[in-house]
């Protein structure tokens, strides 16, 4: 399926900045939209829809430039916590300053910041006084009182009137912020009751891609959202409200229905009496079904979005970072497919590979220990390339199997024969004297983080190696799976070149500090 478009991005822009220009005639006054999921970057959405582009919400926003503004929430306890995103690697205050940056390179400003669930903690007070500090405005919001079930106290002076208004001038007000839990529904409704109080008019909206509420409840897209969310136990189902208010199936997701009465009573209770939306799909204005393209590639890529979840939750798993009732569901959601691991083609190569390599030692010296001695594994990487052919690695005794695959694969890509080294072991000699002799490293090897170093010194000196460091950027998107969890320097290395990896939970060496 490589190559294949399942996504029409100008498609959806038109047909995406249509809906909500329609949805802001609908309501007299001003309509704040609830952004979920990722505003920039959005990667999972472009590997389950091929040929979306990741970027495709902030060109929509550029469309709509004219009649937006953007508010960030970001939630006080997750400062507080230096909670970490794990598709990026930074804490969620450091996301939130890289999106006020990216949107900038966009042509986009965020109008203000809302702390939200603020009681004051240090983190927090020190990342307000920061960005304050660079000129931006920052509001702090507490926790709503009584919410979720005292609807009087929500909308009243204590609860919503407790939050200081947030400065607004144009019909349309985006509210976004890094990750689940932000605050963003809380900030738009406390919006809505400011304004109804000053005698003016405004309406609530959610912008949510996934799950895509015109596909199939069962479709691939819809389980993949599953599968991306399972810290969160989201499960899809067919929204109720909406089926008994409209007689039409649509999809949704278990929060945003189990929140729908409450959300509806409260608007009521604002609005004295116009909810609005009968359903939560009423509610949203998600047009990304109607710019499906090719469904058969979208199901295809899904798939192979839930196995990748799947292999890494079995890590974090393995690693402690994740429950055995998200693996368990990562595993259900697999067998709902009728997949497995395998349906990954570079899984299998991988893991040939590693026992390749063992082989190959077993049959040279009998007994021989893996490369970095008896508490080490034999390891194996593979590395799908843009034309769909894969490459594989070999952890040695100067690289790790991830170096060797990115390495090899760059080779193939250049035209360069396998037998031809890109990196002078005298050079690599030198590293790993400096790792080992000089910074006391117990792995002297080379990781992908500084084999990529490595190469870019040496393609200074040889055209050769320079014709290799200018295919590095078609690795973007390319797939690679792991016989082994990574290292640290792996894993960042292959982040930085946007490969999408998966590993088996396996780890390279019996040592329980890895470096």
């Amino acid at each position: 399926m490589t190559g294949v478009k399942g996504f029409d991005n100008e498609l959806y822009i038109r047909e995406q900045a249509s809906f909500i220009r329609e949805r802001m005639r609908r309501f007299e006054g001003r309509l704040y939209l609830e952004f979920g999921g990722k505003l920039l970057s959005d990667l999972h959405a472009a590997r389950v829809l091929p040929g979306y582009d990741p970027n495709v919400k902030v060109r929509l926003l550029k469309e709509l430039r004219e009649d937006a503004e953007i508010l960030l929430c970001i939630h006080a306890g997750a400062i507080e916590h230096r909670k970490i995103r794990a598709d990026y690697g930074i804490t969620y205050d450091a996301d939130a300053l890289r999106l006020i940056d990216d949107l900038a390179e966009w042509g986009l400003s965020v109008s203000a910041v809302v702390i939200t669930r603020w009681e004051g903690q240090a983190a927090a007070r020190a990342f307000r006084t920061k960005l304050e500090n660079r000129g931006l405005t920052v509001y702090a919001h507490a926790p709503t009182k009584g919410y979720p079930t005292d609807v009087d106290l929500i909308v009243s002076e204590e609860g919503y009137g407790a939050n200081p208004r947030i400065a607004t001038t144009k019909p349309l007000v985006v509210v976004t912020g890094p990750g689940p839990g932000s605050g963003k529904m809380a900030t738009c409704l406390s919006q809505v009751y400011h304004e109804h109080r000053a005698g003016g008019k405004a309406m609530y909206a959610k912008f949510e891609t996934f799950p895509i509420w015109n596909l199939p409840l069962k479709h691939p897209v819809n389980i993949a959202y599953e599968a991306a969310t399972l810290d969160l136990k989201d499960f899809n189902l067919i929204d109720p409200f909406h089926l008994e208010a409209a007689g039409e199936a649509s999809v949704n997701y278990n929060r945003d229905v189990e929140s729908f009465p409450i959300l509806r009573a409260i608007l009521e209770r604002i609005t004295d009496g116009d909810a609005a939306y009968r359903s939560p799909t009423e509610m949203g204005v998600n047009r990304a079904g109607f710019a499906i393209v090719d469904d058969e590639a979208c199901r295809e890529a899904a798939k192979q979005e839930v196995v990748r979840r799947y292999l890494r939750c079995a890590s974090e798993y393995m690693m402690g970072m994740a429950d055995k009732a998200s693996l368990e569901k990562a595993d259900l959601l697999c067998k709902e497919l009728g997949i497995g691991p395998e349906y990954r083609p570079v899984v299998p190569a991988a893991r040939r590979a590693a026992e390749e390599a063992a082989t190959v030692a077993e049959s040279t010296v009998p007994g021989a220990a893996a490369p970095h001695g008896v508490d080490s594994a034999f390891c194996g990487a593979a590395l799908q390339l843009p034309g769909g052919e894969i490459v594989t690695g070999k952890n040695s005794r100067l690289l790790h199997a991830a170096t060797a695959a990115v390495l090899n694969g760059v080779k193939r890509l250049a035209g360069i024969p396998d037998s031809i080294p890109l990196l002078s072991p005298l050079v690599i000699e030198s590293i790993e004297k400096l790792k080992s002799e000089i910074l006391r490293g117990r792995n002297p090897s080379l990781d992908v983080d500084e084999a990529l170093i490595a190469l870019s010194i040496g393609a200074a000196l040889t055209p050769m190696v320079q014709s290799c460091l200018d295919q590095l950027h078609r690795l973007r998107g390319c797939q690679m799976h792991l016989s082994h969890v990574p290292s640290p320097g792996d894993e960042a290395g292959l982040r930085k070149l946007g490969i999408e990896l998966t590993s088996d939970p396996v780890y390279a060496s019996k040592r329980l500090f890895v470096e």
